[in-house]
């Protein structure tokens, strides 16, 4: 077993995804010391995707053991993604393989939760814009509706996290962030929302005990367990996302844009921007965009096959800011936000005989960075600094980019796995190892900084709205 330095304590973050797990540890002074990745493979059927609840712990007590065996763990923390619901008998044996967050299943049942309830009253008591066949509690019904024998079984009701706290501590608890999409979770009362469960059929009696993130569960082979976060909010707290005029951006495959609120918004029936529960008690806003790397990917693949990115970067660092008249607009899967439209299409504008490949490329760069500027102006947020993770921070052509589009300065960041220092940072605060969330984010180590350096995209941004207008509707 590795000796630690200084006898400072080691925190373990468990970041479980939809087609990974991964796993960090950190000390108090959130250097890195450890890190691993399990993946595995979902049970996909047309609209159904399951998992056997059974094997997300096997995974995460291997990865637990892996790391015990050369590192002394005195905390740790899962953070997991929302709505994949586990429904167990009394002893915590699941009754059926878990309904992972993407099943879509439950579409009648969605349909008919909006039409009992509305979009408006949804949104007011839960934060969240619409009623989709993901949410939990759609899931809950569909179950009722259509596995009786399953429903009778069932006696207690898990979320990801919630299940493998269970199996380590044996309580019956989760926490508030993870809780915030089911629909059935009133994220002003901080309750349960007894309205949507008395319509679903649903008892207080199966659902966990509610806490707050950062909190000490229990025990798990001498190691002390806290309360995590969902995925988003841990990546966010582990990106130093913790006070207003802070926000972050994930550039890979989409674009996810997080930012702290003081209130839920008032209800908008054009918007489709959710509002969750945060760590602190206070709220935080998730707006996404469905092509961002993507759409670079697309580009490269389609036309520039045999090109690295980073020499797509140096394609498209010559070319002048607002490539020469080039527009592209990036909605390859449709658009989501601040315009909600899956009919939209992606297109490139303006073109002419003296435009190259290098054009394209910075064309593409361009309107994710266009995107980000719309949907900071559409939150209409005091906006002070970015923070960005993902693939697309590693380009610092395509940071700047965005520095410059949105005049506000861009840092990346040191760790790159946000999500597990996210929850190692939970860790440490559920067991006195940190005084606070935000006494632990100023430890996070930045990377590089960009600043605005004057190029001027006023006519660029001016040129993707107005096609935007015409084109996204």
């Amino acid at each position: 077993m590795k000796k630690r330095s200084n006898h400072m304590a080691y925190l373990m973050g468990i970041d479980m995804g939809t087609t990974s797990v991964k796993t960090a540890v950190f000390d108090e002074a959130l250097q890195e010391k450890m890190k691993l990745t399990a993946d595995y493979t979902l049970d996909s059927k047309g609209d159904t995707v399951e998992f056997p609840a059974e094997q997300y712990w096997e995974i995460v007590k291997g990865e637990i053991a892996k790391v015990t065996a050369e590192l002394k763990i005195d905390a740790l923390a899962i953070d997991t993604q929302c709505e994949t619901l586990i429904l167990t008998d009394e002893a915590g044996n699941p009754v059926r393989p878990a309904i992972v967050w993407l099943d879509n299943r439950a579409t009648k049942e969605a349909e008919a939760i909006e039409k009992h309830f509305g979009r408006q009253k949804v949104y007011e008591v839960t934060g969240q814009p619409e009623v989709t066949a993901t949410w939990p509690a759609c899931k809950l019904l569909w179950v009722k509706n259509n596995e009786p024998e399953v429903w009778a079984k069932t006696k207690r009701v898990f979320l990801l996290e919630d299940y493998i706290l269970f199996k380590m501590t044996g309580r019956f608890v989760t926490e508030k962030t993870l809780q915030s999409s089911t629909i059935y979770f009133d994220i002003k009362g901080n309750c349960w929302w007894q309205e949507m469960l008395d319509f679903i059929g649903v008892s207080k009696d199966v659902l966990p005990e509610l806490l707050d993130s950062g909190i000490y569960v229990g025990d798990y082979a001498g190691i002390k367990v806290t309360t995590g976060a969902m995925d988003q909010v841990s990546g966010a707290i582990g990106a130093g996302v913790v006070k207003p005029g802070i926000v972050s951006v994930m550039t890979g495959t989409t674009m996810v844009i997080f930012t702290p609120s003081e209130g839920v918004p008032a209800y908008d029936p054009a918007s489709i921007v959710p509002c969750h529960y945060n760590y602190d008690g206070k709220y935080c806003l998730l707006s996404w965009s469905p092509t961002a790397g993507m759409a670079l990917k697309w580009f490269r693949n389609a036309l520039c096959e045999h090109f690295s990115f980073r020499e797509l970067d140096e394609l498209a660092a010559p070319i002048a800011p607002g490539s020469d008249g080039v527009t592209f607009l990036p909605y390859l899967c449709g658009s989501t936000m601040p315009k909600y439209n899956p009919a939209a299409r992606g297109s490139f504008t303006g073109l002419t005989t003296e435009h190259g490949r290098g054009h394209f490329v910075r064309a593409v760069m361009e309107s994710i960075a266009c995107t980000l500027k719309s949907n900071l102006e559409y939150l209409s947020l005091d906006v002070s600094e970015i923070r960005a993770m993902g693939g697309g921070a590693t380009s610092p052509l395509w940071c700047q980019m965005k520095s410059d589009m949105t005049g506000k300065t861009l840092l990346t960041l040191k760790n790159t796995e946000t999500a597990c220092l996210g929850a190692a940072i939970l860790a440490g605060v559920g067991t006195g190892v940190f005084a606070s969330v935000e006494a632990a984010a100023e430890r996070i180590l930045t990377n590089k900084v960009y600043k605005p350096q004057g190029a001027d995209y006023t006519e660029c941004y001016a040129r993707y709205c107005a096609y935007d207008n015409i084109l996204n509707v």
